[in-house]
């Protein structure tokens, strides 16, 4: 019977630390690709930063090992990523490839708009 009250709190804590693990990694990874261990690098930041708030110290501090399993289990994905270029890079090379910049220079000026 004690083991069955303890559960739920030891239950929510686990859950809680399992949800938050490596935050800072699959925050990193959802966008443009930023290198190997980005997760890791963002942790020690945010805990290194003077400007990072005493809150999330600590937070950032128990996500830093988790972040870095996180980050190495997908090592294998920052390098198939390494290749390819970001977001921004394929915009801009899709529009120099269009000539979207010429074009834009030879469209005539918008009129000016009387109130």
């Amino acid at each position: 019977m004690k083991m069955m009250k303890g559960f739920p709190l030891t239950g929510l804590l686990v859950c809680g630390v399992l949800t938050t693990s490596g935050c800072s990694s699959v925050m990193t990874h959802t966008g443009a690709s930023q290198g190997y261990y980005p997760g890791t690098r963002a942790s020690a930041d945010l805990i290194a930063d003077d400007n990072t708030s005493w809150a999330i110290k600590p937070l950032a501090a128990i996500d830093l090992p988790f972040s870095a399993v996180m980050d190495t289990i997908l090592l294998p994905w920052d390098y198939f990523r390494s290749d390819s270029h970001s977001a921004h890079d394929r915009v801009l090379q899709s529009e120099k490839m269009a000539g979207t910049e010429a074009s834009l220079a030879t469209a005539a000026s918008m009129p000016p708009v009387s109130h």
